[in-house]
């Protein structure tokens, strides 16, 4: 079994680091850069940096603290939130991202994927996805449907459908999100996640829901995902990426990088 990734995100609105729980009632946690250099230093196999409000506000992503970031951290780090071109890829990459993370754009224009991955590589391009419960049907046979705008617009596309359209264009990863888990601390959907997970080729990071280390440990053996991505349970002190890691490696799961403070 490869190593699995624990992944630290960083929604960002307005410069600031914030939080909320179901992309709703976000409050001010911190400075993002500060934050950033703070958990690659405790640890962290990846940084992502969301913009959260870029594309429902139709701006572009702020680059400033993109940059600075990137100044700060020597792990991979991955943006997303406004990215809507492959001139705004380029734009990312340049100030030091190594991935580019498209979500609402790419369900609006999914050739963006396509031009991403010729542009730069599948490597570099995320596909993230937000996905709600909604109730198998006809036009959603998984039961789980696509939304964007940081939650607020549902899409009448099918989850698994999408993931396996985002596959064949081009994305190299997928950063899936559940909009029932999302920032609830009560474990990640089990179901999405190892449903999308079996379903595709290339690696799943599963977000949404992430507040104890035995959320992760299931997601990544009973949820199949490849990573976990984790914010409040950082954010707030109830954990440390070293403790996390030293947990899921009692478990027997491989991890990166753990060590014991005084050894």
């Amino acid at each position: 079994m490869l190593s699995k990734r624990i992944i630290v995100c960083l929604d960002v609105r307005d410069g600031r680091t914030t939080k909320g729980i179901k992309f709703q009632n976000n409050v001010d946690i911190g400075d993002p850069v500060e934050m950033a250099k703070i958990y690659y230093e405790a640890g962290a196999d990846e940084i992502v940096f969301y913009d959260i409000t870029a594309s429902h506000e139709k701006r572009g992503i702020m680059i400033e603290v993109v940059r600075r970031v990137a100044e700060t951290i020597f792990i991979p780090f991955s943006v997303g939130g406004g990215i809507s071109s492959v001139a705004d890829m380029r734009e990312v990459l340049l100030a030091g991202a190594e991935k580019i993370s498209v979500n609402s754009a790419a369900v609006k224009n999914p050739d963006i994927i396509a031009q991403g991955a010729r542009a730069f590589g599948s490597q570099c391009v995320v596909l993230g996805m937000d996905a709600k419960k909604v109730g198998k049907s006809e036009k959603i046979p998984s039961g789980y449907e696509v939304v964007i705008n940081g939650g607020r617009t549902p899409m009448g596309i099918d989850a698994l459908w999408w993931a396996k359209e985002a596959e064949r264009l081009g994305a190299g990863e997928i950063c899936l999100n559940s909009i029932d888990a999302d920032g609830t601390q009560m474990g990640y959907e089990l179901t999405l996640t190892a449903m999308i997970s079996s379903a595709v080729g290339i690696p799943v990071i599963a977000s949404g829901g992430g507040g104890t280390p035995q959320h992760l440990a299931d997601v990544l053996t009973t949820g199949k995902a490849d990573a976990a991505l984790i914010a409040s349970m950082v954010h707030y002190g109830t954990y440390t990426i070293n403790g996390i890691k030293q947990d899921l490696a009692a478990q027997g799961i491989p991890v990166r990088n753990t060590w014991v403070p005084g050894a």
